[in-house]
């Protein structure tokens, strides 16, 4: 195995009484056993637990050549989706992208993401901004009826069909969705778009290495065969042979539910990269979706850093103690910027002068690990040796199985989702969708209030 992502919890189990995460060590073994048997709660969507190891290199192949139709073929891609049917994407193609890339017209074809709001500005400024260039879509919904990405299609559609025909559109417009049912099925098969199948046993938010993530990285040009390498090493290293002792996944859920036990309410994912910002957003669907249930669950924040030093830096420093934060570390940056020398030095900094700006920022990140541990945070650490595919790969599957045994040690079915259609109800009620009538007029008094 190539170098691996690395845990470390002693400024965390500090703040535990002796033995605390190691008293998990039972509960979370058979946790994790659970899953490999599929005899837990949600065991109908188990499908990403072995996926990386079953991606095979003639699938990788499909998906990089459906990518390079759309490279050759487009100045911008736009990525229809919402949740987990971006999300995951849209964190690996910003944590391996140029940050300016998108200003740049040398660099492959513009990645961008629509139906995930409804906004109406910015669906206005995104087809404005796509009038004056060629863009294929990749559509990703499994019914084809979620509102948001539904009416991002519909919009997009019409003016790809518009700008360049609509045998042209045909060839730059993707499906990703199910495999049999579904609006996005039906309008796929009669319009004769290439299709890719999101597989049923395989929830939105663990869906970021199946052609829903893949596909979307694929197009940005990035090394997706890298990426579930990364994943499917990390597969084997958690589990169920790997002792607890040895696991990083196991250790994760265990030190997450002992802090929780402990009161500790809150995890904030913190990152020292700006590039890991959409990463953050991945990781707080991952965790949220999954384990607030029943009146229970961790909340998950994120902050990006030293930015947020500047805004949220006070609370966490000096609010409630109710918190304890992850920090994502990258031992080696991709690269080399040296600290200027000033003549006038009236910032009074020519004394960082030659240094690496990578190593003002990981001292930087070391003197805040140690503010916040000294103002009450206990702080878990997870080291990436570098910002790569082969990393990432390996840093998304050990989050999705720490979180799978983590909910389970928490008490819930980590793989449903029954909040998310509270407000959905609400919505089409007050919008007169078909079958809601009865709901309307209650609902409508209850705003009047």
């Amino acid at each position: 195995m190539e170098t691996s992502i690395r845990l470390v919890l002693k400024d965390a189990a500090s703040f535990l009484p002796c033995g605390a995460v190691e008293a998990f060590k039972p509960a979370v073994t058979a946790a994790r056993q659970a899953l490999e048997d599929g005899t837990c709660a949600g065991n109908d969507f188990l499908g990403w637990l072995h996926l990386p190891s079953s991606i095979t290199p003639a699938f990788i192949d499909e998906i990089n050549a459906t990518a390079q139709t759309l490279r050759e073929n487009c100045d911008a891609i736009v990525v229809a989706g919402i949740g987990g049917s971006y999300l995951g994407a849209r964190a690996v193609i910003e944590a391996l992208g140029n940050t300016f890339a998108w200003l740049r017209q040398d660099n492959g074809p513009v990645i961008l993401f629509a139906g995930n709001n409804i906004g109406e500005d910015y669906l206005a400024e995104l087809c404005d901004y796509l009038s004056t260039r060629r863009f294929g879509i990749i559509n990703i919904s499994k019914s084809g009826t979620t509102t948001e990405t539904a009416l991002a299609f519909r919009l997009l559609r019409a003016q790809c069909e518009a700008q360049r025909g609509k045998e042209e559109a045909r060839r730059v417009i993707v499906a990703i969705t199910d495999a049999k049912k579904g609006a996005a099925r039906v309008t796929a098969d009669k319009e004769g778009y290439k299709s890719f199948i999101i597989p049923d046993n395989v929830g939105g938010r663990f869906s970021v290495l199946t052609p829903v993530g893949l596909l979307p990285i694929a197009c940005a040009g990035f090394d997706i065969a890298a990426l579930v390498k990364g994943a499917a090493d990390m597969e084997k290293a958690c589990g169920t042979d790997v002792a607890f002792e040895d696991n990083i996944a196991m250790q994760y859920a265990a030190m997450r539910n002992a802090l929780y036990q402990a009161g500790k309410k809150i995890e904030i994912l913190a990152n020292y990269q700006p590039k890991l910002h959409s990463m953050n957003e991945w990781w707080k669907q991952l965790y949220g979706e999954s384990e607030g249930k029943d009146g229970k669950g961790i909340f998950p924040a994120a902050v990006d850093l030293t930015t947020d030093l500047h805004s949220m830096g006070q609370w966490i420093q000096a609010g409630e103690r109710t918190i304890f934060e992850t920090v994502i570390s990258v031992e080696q940056p991709e690269h080399h910027v040296l600290f200027p020398h000033d003549d006038e030095n009236l910032d009074g900094l020519n004394f960082l002068e030659g240094k690496r700006v990578d190593e003002v920022n990981k001292n930087a990140e070391a003197g805040t690990r140690l503010a916040h541990i000294d103002g009450g945070v206990p702080n878990l650490r997870i080291v990436m040796p570098r910002l790569d595919a082969y990393h990432l790969g390996q840093l998304i599957y050990f989050f999705e199985v720490g979180c799978g045994m983590s909910g389970l040690l928490l008490g819930v079915n980590p793989f449903d989702q029954p909040g998310v259609e509270a407000y959905k109800k609400n919505m089409f009620a007050l919008l007169g969708k078909p079958g809601y009538e009865a709901q309307s007029e209650a609902i409508r008094k209850r705003i009047a209030e």
